[in-house]
């Protein structure tokens, strides 16, 4: 099926556009009335996210309510570690929690490498989507980096260090790696299906990135972030890596066409260290988007002006906050539309 939009897709390319393309991280859901009056018909997040219809139809609301160029597919990062067979909880007002966590060998053998099969629930969402969606925009599949991922499976739930996880770098390092490379087959594998299933574009989510040292970060992400970038060579590809600033040179010879940027990274600085050989997204503060219609059209021309019409797509610089006015996001998603 011919896309009618494929801004997205070109401009991950480096392909002439001829206006820079828009979307949100975390746009399903959280701003909009539509997601919520969806979500109080079922018990929770993670019933919503495991329903194809439901989670197809609020993957679709943003692109009818907001305008945006892209979808992404509605669903969870922590859906890996359930199926290699960790399940969690979505606790309200704390995030996620695992009732058990991972911390031995004996953790280690309950665990399987996950053929996607487990995760059918996410392609028969993206049929759906793809379905309805009838060439309007592309469809965005993701999965979280192996690290981030990691870090919720010793953890057990969120936290401001990852204290425990980090500790196990240091304390088994042969043990980590065991860990981080199951997550990575079985993200390899969830990924290809997505594709499989109708994604045209796929991003890995290295929510965590930022609480771990240069050194560190090369060792228990980056190699592993590297590895799904090389197995996957059928779709654009975009690694979000939230606080790893000092791994931006490095990421320039990631096998993925786009480097999303947090709103804490220069944009001429990470334009020189990565280079023009890759398109860059992001990156306003989502916080930005608490000023008026006004301060918002200045604050996102701002950003246009910074990207000097290189190779970009307009995002912010992390998910959209859950209390912030969707006619503000509308007033964002339109400055970056008119920019010219």
């Amino acid at each position: 099926m011919q896309l009618k939009n494929d801004l997205l897709l070109r401009a991950a390319k480096g392909e002439s556009v001829e206006r820079t393309p828009v979307w949100l991280m975390r746009q399903a859901g959280r701003i909009l009335p539509e997601y919520r009056k969806v979500r109080e018909s079922v018990s929770g997040f993670i019933e919503l996210a495991q329903t194809p219809d439901l989670a197809a139809e609020v993957t679709i609301q943003p692109v009818d309510l907001l305008g945006v160029d892209a979808a992404i597919i509605f669903s969870d990062i922590l859906v890996i570690p359930e199926a290699m067979g960790l399940p969690y909880e979505m606790v309200e007002k704390r995030g996620p929690l695992f009732p058990e966590t991972v911390r031995s060998e004996a953790d280690l053998k309950k665990l399987h490498v996950s053929d996607g099969s487990e995760l059918r629930y996410v392609t028969d969402a993206i049929h759906i989507t793809k379905k309805a969606l009838n060439g309007r925009v592309p469809l965005i599949g993701f999965a979280g980096a192996p690290w981030t991922i990691f870090a919720y499976m010793v953890e057990g739930h969120g936290s401001k260090t990852f204290s425990k996880a980090r500790e196990m770098l240091y304390t088994q390092p042969v043990f980590s790696h065991k860990l981080l490379q199951m997550i990575t087959d079985s993200t390899i594998n969830y990924l290809k299906a997505q594709i499989e299933s109708g994604a045209q574009l796929i991003q890995l989510f290295d929510s965590w990135a930022g609480i771990l040292g240069p050194d560190q970060y090369e060792e228990f992400s980056l190699r592993y972030i590297s590895q799904i970038c090389d197995a996957i060579d059928t779709v654009p590809k975009t690694v979000f890596a939230k606080g790893a600033f000092f791994a931006r040179e490095a990421m320039s010879s990631l096998s993925c066409e786009t480097i999303g940027l947090d709103w804490n990274m220069g944009i001429a600085e990470s334009r020189r260290l990565i280079g023009d050989s890759k398109t860059l997204q992001g990156n306003l503060d989502p916080a930005a988007l608490y000023g008026t219609p006004e301060q918002v059209a200045v604050a996102a021309t701002r950003m246009m002006d910074e990207f000097k019409g290189s190779r970009h797509i307009a995002n912010l610089g992390h998910g959209v906050y859950p209390d912030i006015d969707p006619e503000k996001v509308k007033v964002f998603i339109e400055t970056v539309k008119n920019y010219r």
